[in-house]
């Protein structure tokens, strides 16, 4: 017995020990992603002030904000898996009997593995072939010492698929991922070919039933590179060159802004401001919440966000006015994403740097088409409110003064986004680092609603979580639209359609059809990464004009994420507001018939955004 016990005590110590081991690594992960995003949005603010007081900026400066954009993605991507919080095709993992899940959790979590431990190979021989590279960051820093975090998030990624498999059997099966990542990778590549379509068919079915939505694009990507006799790296290297592009680290810091107004207090402050205002109203509290929802889709970039940062706070203000809950919910689902086309949208930001057209410009051009999606669901607002006799609050100016007072800061934010955007004060990084910098000023110093201990480390952590799992969907689906590129897949696209569609309106049409079915499956920004190369040379063909495509394609695929039964929007409510996914389908239909109108006119009316 003694003996046992000794063993007993013994496991218990190694237990414990790699218990405080894991937190150990956690709380490092934490603290470099959140250190990585923070100094991402002070650089460039000491940079000004350098540039202003001494006539010099700090040397480099463009490298660093590169590399710690890399740095804050795939940190995040690890934080991402070890919390689970990956992005899913239509959400998440399909319901299925327990013996048809009982097959499918196999398939998931041996894709899932397999496909992270190839893109850890390929990272790892992209890594190892830069060390001979000259280049560096700031004159000093070996640019593989930046480059490195790929593989180690790859591999972090690949050992917590392993982890986090149910059972032995699964385990076993993960571990022999692994392994078979590995033999197709140095040894049965003459197999390739043969092997190519079968594989992509079983990732799409593993996606289907729970696996990520980067292992899809990422798997599809390395198997064609793989089957056409190109390294496997060639997918870590296209990774590398979009995450490293000038206007991507805007995409954490408005983020990063958007994540310290929703965990402060600037939702109460704008809801009791648009209360104030339009309360009066008929319908006004509708239009108050929709205001609300627009403007912080605006700067989270994520409809998930908005729906599970403000639903909690509006859908029981919204019903105790005498809202019906089916219409509130349906409102605030619809609203998740309603202000993805307005200044500082990420959206935009990404559809401008991939079509190469001037970001003022598209942001000038969207501004019309949002404020008619806006103002279709503020009026549509006001008539269920008359309707179904919602009273209305007698207008209080001391209210709406004290109000306006109170959220004055907030609400020079999105001039400060403004301001910086179409005035030319700065490149879009420097806006975007003033402004993250300005919210969290305002937040721990002003209004002193977040403690810069406390809470600021958390939600930079939340929100380097997020940038994660789009930023690791985003370079893996770079490198899948690279192979399309490279194939001339989008050239002999447009070829084919040129041959079968004749009318510009028919084409028009099934371009509706495809970016609302696209929207429905995928987040917006791996569906303008991976969808926007086949688009952009078929819209050429029919004279559309570029910019007029960004704002068709950015408004579809926000109407997808309220597509009934499988958009985005419809399982972050369902979660949110503990409904079953048809009672919020059925809540949302009018709104997405209402937005279709919108988006159809937006569609077949150019001079709503290319004006002269």
């Amino acid at each position: 017995m003694s003996i046992e016990r000794a063993a007993a005590g013994d496991s218990g110590v190694f237990r414990n020990g790699l218990r405080r081991a894991f937190a150990l690594a956690w709380r490092a992960e934490n603290g470099l992603a959140a250190a990585a995003l923070l100094a991402m949005a002070l650089l460039p603010v000491l940079e000004l002030v350098a540039r202003s007081l001494f006539k010099s900026g700090i040397p480099g400066i463009s490298g660093y904000l590169q590399s710690l954009t890399l740095w804050v993605g795939y940190l995040g991507a690890m934080i991402a898996s070890r919390e689970r919080r990956h992005l899913h095709l239509a959400g998440g993992r399909l319901p299925l009997p327990s013996r048809l899940q009982n097959l499918a959790s196999p398939l998931v979590v041996m894709s899932s593995t397999m496909v992270a431990a190839g893109l850890f190979w390929g990272s790892l021989r992209f890594v190892w072939s830069e060390t001979l590279s000259a280049e560096t960051i700031g004159g000093w820093l070996p640019i593989w010492v930046v480059e490195a975090v790929l593989p180690v998030s790859f591999g972090v990624i690949t050992l917590r698929f392993i982890a986090q498999a149910e059972g032995a059997k699964d385990r076993a099966f993960a571990l022999l991922a692994v392994a078979a990542a590995a033999l197709f990778g140095f040894l049965l590549t003459s197999a390739a070919p043969l092997l190519l379509w079968p594989a992509i068919a079983a990732l799409a079915v593993a996606a289907l039933f729970g696996a990520p939505i980067f292992v899809l694009l990422g798997g599809a990507g390395l198997l064609l590179f793989f089957a056409d006799g190109v390294p496997v790296a060639a997918v870590p290297v296209a990774t590398y060159r979009i995450m490293v592009s000038p206007l991507i680290p805007t995409i954490p810091l408005f983020t990063l802004a958007g994540y310290l107004l929703a965990e402060g207090g600037a939702r109460d402050r704008l809801v009791r401001l648009f209360r104030a205002l339009f309360g009066g109203m008929p319908g006004g509290l509708a239009i108050a919440a929709t205001l609300v929802c627009a403007f912080f889709a605006t700067f989270t970039g994520a409809s998930g966000v908005v729906i599970l940062a403000l639903g909690g706070l509006l859908l029981p203000v919204l019903v105790k006015n005498g809202y019906p809950e089916g219409f509130a919910i349906g409102l605030l689902t619809a609203t998740g994403s309603i202000g993805l086309l307005f200044p500082p949208s990420i959206a935009v930001i990404l559809y401008s740097a991939m079509a190469q057209v001037p970001l003022p410009d598209l942001f000038k051009a969207a501004l019309v088409p949002g404020a008619l999606m806006v103002v279709a669901v503020c009026a549509f607002g006001v008539w269920k409110g008359v309707a179904v006799g919602v009273p209305r609050a007698r207008f209080d100016p001391r209210e709406a003064a004290a109000a306006l007072w109170e959220s004055k800061w907030v609400l020079l934010t999105p001039v400060i986004v403004l301001v910086g955007i179409f005035g030319g004060f700065g490149t879009l990084v420097e806006v975007a680092a003033i402004t993250a910098a300005y919210v969290l000023f305002i937040e721990v110093f002003i209004h002193r609603d977040l403690h810069v201990l406390h809470d600021v480390p958390r939600i930079t952590v939340k929100c380097a979580t997020l940038i994660g799992g789009v930023f690791v969907i985003l370079g893996v689906a770079f490198g899948l639209a690279n192979y399309l590129v490279d194939a001339e897949i989008p050239a002999a696209t447009a070829r084919w359609v040129e041959a079968h569609v004749e009318s510009r309106i028919v084409f028009l049409l099934l371009l509706n059809v495809l970016l609302i079915i696209v929207g429905c499956f995928m987040d917006i920004f791996s569906a303008i990464v991976v969808v926007l190369p086949l688009v952009l040379p078929m819209s050429q063909i029919y004279g559309i004009h570029p910019i007029h495509l960004g704002v068709i394609f950015l408004a579809n695929l926000e109407l997808g994420y309220l597509t009934p039964p499988v958009g985005l929007n419809l399982f972050f409510a369902a979660y949110r507001f503990e409904k079953s996914v048809l009672e919020v389908c059925r809540s949302t239909l009018p709104f997405f018939f209402l937005l279709l109108v919108i988006v159809l006119l937006i569609t077949y009316v150019p001079a709503l955004t290319i004006r002269n």
